[in-house]
């Protein structure tokens, strides 16, 4: 079976990805993307009828900790150590005009 990606092809994919391709490169990336797309057509024969599809790569169902009430770390030490501050929150200079 043909390739679908011949020069003209491969000429408007790198354009488009805007490379230059010099006309060695040309030739192995023809013959790369034409093995590619075979292994891609011998994908497409197998049986997959008796296979789970997947929703993720992983079986674990949740990594993340318990959201659970804390004690917060020293805040008064932040405060104390910046510079300037308004009844405990920290004083910035405007951003805006």
């Amino acid at each position: 079976m043909s390739s679908p990606i011949n020069k003209k092809t491969l000429k408007h994919l790198a354009e488009l990805a805007r490379i230059e391709l010099k006309p060695e490169e040309e030739e192995k990336l023809l013959c790369d993307l034409s093995r590619i797309l075979d292994y891609f057509r011998e994908l497409q024969g197998l049986d997959t009828s008796a296979v789970e599809p997947m929703t993720g790569g992983t079986t674990l169902k949740n990594v993340f900790r318990e959201d659970d009430e804390r004690e917060n770390t020293n805040r008064e030490a932040g405060v104390e150590a910046f510079p300037e501050t308004k009844d405990g929150f920290l004083k910035v200079p405007p951003v805006f005009g």
